[in-house]
């Protein structure tokens, strides 16, 4: 049998195999090793991918307006200092002190009243959040007066706590407490109304317990809805900090912005607003991260 190759590359004829057609040999596919596709890169899900690069180009561009703004003499500075003399006055509050108190004292004062709220709000209102999406009992004793005093702004109520408180410190962490509580216990309802009904059945039909069935399958699963009423509740306990330091404080940061507001020092009440910011931003970046940690099945699930 007589063979003869074709000389254009296109393959091998082979004569007496009526023209049959083999194509070339073909050498062996180089093995890539590729990484696992992360989520939303298949199908591009809303909103995913991250916005560092934004985040800091608006940074950016903001700061640099209030440099063009304050250097143009656009506005005038006792409405808007500029970023140098805010800067000096931080410097300057830092190191010497305003309204009889040091930055640091006036931050450590605000920060105990606020975290110390905090802590106290998740002792307790995480648990009733629980027990109201749980049981129809606890959300018809709490579910009342939480959804009654929720809509209030604390300055409705803050004469009240100080009547029946006085003006010492225990009413000032109660106040924030009382704005913690609320969202924080709604959305420990929220989560555990979210629970799959799936997933408690297969926790029953495997032999759980109904406490078993709490602690391992539906506050987890709620552990999402959980870090986003902490993260919530934290924002409005800064928020509410300047009216708990309104009344009868020496110090604190709330009571220092007010106080320069007072006297029209703009460039102390900047500062001030920059320092509660930057610390309610701390918190915000660590329970995001301790959410990534804890909960990892988070939009995977």
């Amino acid at each position: 049998m007589r063979k003869r190759a074709s000389l254009a590359g296109s393959g091998t004829v082979i004569e007496g195999d009526a023209g049959a057609w083999r194509p070339p040999p073909q050498k062996p596919a180089r093995q890539s090793k590729k990484k696992p596709v992360k989520p939303g890169d298949t199908f591009g899900v809303p909103g995913y991918g991250s916005s560092l690069v934004t985040s800091l180009v608006t940074v950016l561009v903001l700061v640099g307006g209030w440099f063009l703004i304050t250097s143009m003499h656009w506005v005038k500075p006792l409405f808007l200092p500029s970023p140098q003399a805010v800067y000096a006055k931080f410097i300057s509050v830092a190191s010497e002190g305003f309204a009889s108190s040091t930055l640091a004292e006036h931050t450590v004062a605000s920060l105990l009243r606020v975290f110390g709220a905090f802590a106290l709000a998740c002792v307790t209102a995480i648990p009733i959040g629980v027990m109201m999406g749980v049981s129809r009992f606890a959300r018809g004793v709490f579910d009342p007066p939480i959804e009654f005093y929720r809509p209030l702004p604390p300055l409705a109520y803050l004469p009240l706590i100080i009547i029946w408180f006085g003006i010492g410190e225990f009413s000032k962490v109660f106040l924030i407490y009382l704005a913690i509580f609320a969202p924080l216990a709604i959305a420990a309802r929220a989560g555990v109304r979210s629970v799959s009904i799936e997933q408690i059945h297969a926790a029953y039909s495997m032999g759980a317990t109904r406490r078993q069935v709490v602690t391992h399958v539906i506050l987890k699963s709620a552990l999402p809805e959980i870090f986003t009423g902490m993260r919530i509740g934290i924002g409005v306990g800064w928020t509410t900090l300047v009216a708990a330091e309104m009344v009868a404080s020496t110090r604190g940061l709330g009571f220092m912005v007010l106080n320069a507001a007072e006297f029209l020092a703009s460039d102390v009440v900047i500062m001030g607003i920059i320092v509660i910011g930057f610390f309610a931003l701390c918190f915000d970046v660590l329970m995001r991260y301790l959410e990534k940690k804890l909960v990892p099945w988070k939009g995977r699930v």
